[in-house]
C-alpha cells in the first residue's frame, strides 16, 4: 500500500501520518478524519494530501483501502512445521525417493567434480550441501554467482545440483542450461516435475511441498519449506559416503 516511490515524496508531516498508522492501522480505520488529525498533531488538510499522495481521492477511500490491506496481511499468517512435516511424509516419503535418491547417489558417486548450484535462500542451502557431501568424502563446491565463469575441461565427468523451488528461477536455469551445454550431467532438487529446471535434468528429485509466500514491505518472498530439501541433500549424501 505504501510502495517506496510513494514514501520518497513524504515531507516531515507526511511521516507523522505514516507513522502512526503503521502502528494503529487498526484504530485508523474506525477514526474521523478529525480524529487522525488530533492524533498526529497535523491539520485535516495535511491527512487530505497525505490521502492524494497514496492514490485516494479522500480519506473515506483511504479508510477502505486500509482496511482491505490490513485483512490481507492477516491472511498470511505463517502456518506451523508441524503441517509441513506431515506432509512432507505424507506426499514425498511415501512414495518412490529412496529409490530417486539411490539412483542419484550412484550418479555422484562415479563423478569426479560436483557442484551445487543455487540462488536466494537455495543458494544457502547450495552451500549447505556442497559442505555436507565434501564432510563425507565428496569434495564438492557451491556456486550461487550467475556470472560463475565455467571452464569446460573443468567440468569433465561431472554432476551439477541444482537446488530451486519453483524451479524457474532466471539465475538457476541459466546457469544450468551453460553447465549441460559443457558437458555436466544435471540432478536437481525442485518442488515439481514439470518446471523448466526439471526438464532440463537428467535426474529429477521432486518434494511437492505445498508453496507459501507473503509480503514484507511490498517485497514478495517465498518461504516454502526446505525442510524436505534438507533431508533429500543429507540422504543422498550418505548413500553417496556408502558406495565410495
Amino acid at each position: 500500500m505504501f510502495s517506496s516511490e510513494v514514501i520518497s515524496t513524504f515531507n516531515n508531516l507526511d511521516y507523522n501520518v505514516y507513522n502512526y498508522i503503521l502502528n494503529n492501522g487498526n484504530q485508523v480505520i474506525y477514526m474521523r478524519i478529525r480524529d487522525l488529525a488530533t492524533a498526529t498533531h497535523v491539520s485535516t488538510s495535511t491527512i487530505l494530501r497525505f490521502c492524494r499522495k497514496v492514490g485516494c481521492d479522500g480519506f473515506s477511500e483511504f479508510k477502505v483501502k486500509l482496511k482491505l490491506y490490513l485483512e490481507r496481511e492477516s491472511e498470511e499468517d505463517v502456518k506451523g512445521m508441524k503441517e509441513f512435516a506431515y506432509e512432507f511424509m505424507e506426499r514425498t516419503l511415501k512414495g518412490n525417493l529412496d529409490e530417486v535418491i539411490t539412483e542419484a547417489a550412484q550418479t555422484i558417486a562415479k563423478a569426479h567434480h560436483v557442484l551445487f548450484v543455487g540462488f536466494g535462500s537455495s543458494g544457502i542451502l547450495a552451500q549447505y550441501g556442497a559442505r555436507y557431501f565434501s564432510s563425507l568424502g565428496k569434495f564438492s563446491i557451491a556456486i550461487n554467482d550467475p556470472y560463475f565463469p565455467i571452464n569446460a575441461q573443468q567440468l569433465d565427468n561431472s554432476i551439477t545440483i541444482a537446488l530451486s523451488v519453483s524451479g524457474e528461477s532466471p539465475q538457476t536455469v541459466d546457469q544450468v542450461t551453460r553447465l549441460k551445454e559443457e558437458g555436466s550431467k544435471i540432478i536437481s532438487i525442485t518442488n515439481t516435475k514439470s518446471s523448466t529446471l526439471a526438464h532440463l535434468s537428467h535426474i529429477v528429485i521432486p518434494y511437492y511441498a505445498t508453496e507459501e509466500r507473503r509480503k514484507i514491505a511490498n517485497l514478495p518472498l517465498n518461504i516454502t519449506t526446505q525442510l524436505p530439501v534438507m533431508y533429500i541433500l543429507e540422504a543422498t549424501a550418505r548413500e553417496v559416503y556408502k558406495l565410495t
